[in-house]
């Protein structure tokens, strides 16, 4: 008996050593978890935080990547975007970013591709040279690396600076720790457009200034016939910029003409959603524009006009409301008017650098005609009809407007948008 209480005492005394193991054990590996859970937390606040930076940092430098004209690329750009992230914190201490001019280090300009036709990526280019927008497509601009849309930032936190602290990491002998984060702000089209961007209440189809490869050209001149003509109405029509209810009865008269020669979209014009269209004839509107162009250009130079593009679907029709898919800056060249001419006494004499004072109105008319390229809707050269505009998208650098996201119709945007 003596024996097997000696047994039992000796077991339990064992028994209470390895709990004694086990919990000291445990113990260690909580503090472990602990320590862990407080570090990842803490590292992610200061990551976020890096991350920050470079958004600010890269989206700074991507919003004044071309000078205001749009003509060439701003070299200033890697200084805005590196003020930008340095004037960011991590927790409490300045973000480290190694660069010190030009176009290496932590602060780039270069080419963001989206992989249409290649890698997806970033690609460094420190060339201040525009690339033409106009007869090429999508894809081939997506491609070329020559074309600069984009600014990358990348922020740090190093031991060769000010490293993230570790808390209770450092018992196991993490006395801090490295981090970085990296940004790319990109500079596509015009997209969403912001109040006043557009100039007149017209809204012209995508297809129209699109070639057959579906690229955007500023070699063909179109024309709008205010619904005169089936084979030739449908390059454009009127709008009242409408994107709260588009869809419920287009727009009207009323709407439209108030608009016409005021100070364009009173509104934002936001980017792939509808807008009420009318392809019909506005008879009002459309002789308030005839006066406002008139007295714009005298009717001897071509009037700039920066309007919204639309989609008019394959069968390419206006009204009660079309999407928005970006916007275009076009030359309005000859605006009829109302009544027939079949003598053509009112075509044009003079238009920019173009004049023919032949007496035969359509001798004037067929040269105006192919010096401008104008074509109709079905290829052919667009005929003398009343109530017509006719116009060319406009093929010099123009200014940037509006929010990236648009469609290429030859207006780079304003504001830029982060694609990593």
């Amino acid at each position: 008996m003596l024996m097997k209480k000696n047994l039992m005492s000796s077991i339990l005394r064992n028994q209470s050593g390895a709990v004694a193991i086990i919990v000291g054990i445990l113990i260690f590996m909580l503090v472990g978890f602990g320590a862990l859970a407080v570090d990842i937390s803490h590292l992610h606040v200061a990551r976020n935080e890096l991350q920050n930076a470079a958004d600010a940092g890269a989206l700074a430098g991507a919003r004044v990547l071309y000078n205001d004209d749009g003509t060439a690329v701003n070299t200033g750009a890697n200084q805005e975007a590196y003020d930008a992230a340095t004037a960011n914190k991590s927790e409490g201490t300045a973000v480290e970013l190694d660069w010190s001019g030009g176009n290496d280090g932590d602060v780039q300009r270069g080419h963001w591709s989206f992989g249409l036709a290649g890698l997806r990526g970033f690609y460094p280019n420190a060339s201040t040279a525009p690339v033409s927008l106009w007869n090429v497509s999508t894809a081939d601009l997506d491609a070329n690396p020559n074309f600069i849309n984009a600014v990358k930032v990348i922020t740090r936190r190093t031991t060769q600076g000010t490293p993230v602290a570790s808390f209770l990491a450092g018992i196991f002998g993490y006395e801090n720790f490295e981090l970085s984060a990296e940004a790319v702000a990109y500079i596509g089209f015009a997209g969403t457009l912001t109040p006043h961007d557009v100039d007149q209440p017209i809204a012209i189809c995508r297809d129209s200034i699109l070639n057959d490869s579906d690229e955007y050209t500023c070699n063909i001149g179109r024309m709008i016939n205010s619904g005169q003509d089936a084979a030739s109405n449908e390059t454009g029509g009127w709008t009242s910029f409408d994107q709260d209810n588009p869809c419920t009865g287009g727009t009207n008269a009323q709407e439209v003409r108030s608009l016409v020669c005021a100070s364009g979209n009173p509104e934002p014009i936001i980017l792939g959603e509808p807008m009420a269209t009318n392809g019909g004839n506005i008879q009002s509107a459309f002789s308030d524009l005839i006066q406002c162009w008139e007295s714009e250009t005298g009717k001897i130079q071509p009037w700039t006009l920066t309007l919204p593009v639309i989609d008019c679907g394959d069968a390419n029709n206006v009204g009660p409301c079309n999407e928005i898919v970006g916007a275009v800056e076009l030359n309005v060249v000859w605006i009829t008017g109302a009544g027939a001419d079949p003598g053509y006494n009112n075509a044009p004499t003079q238009m920019g650098d173009w004049s023919n004072s032949d007496t035969d109105g359509e001798v004037r008319w067929n040269d105006f005609v192919s010096y401008f390229n104008l074509l109709n809707a079905d290829g052919t050269p667009a005929p003398y009809a009343k109530k017509s505009i006719y116009f060319l998208p406009d093929c010099t650098p123009h200014e940037p407007i509006g929010t990236s996201g648009g469609e290429n119709f030859g207006i780079l945007a304003k504001i830029p948008v982060l694609v990593q």
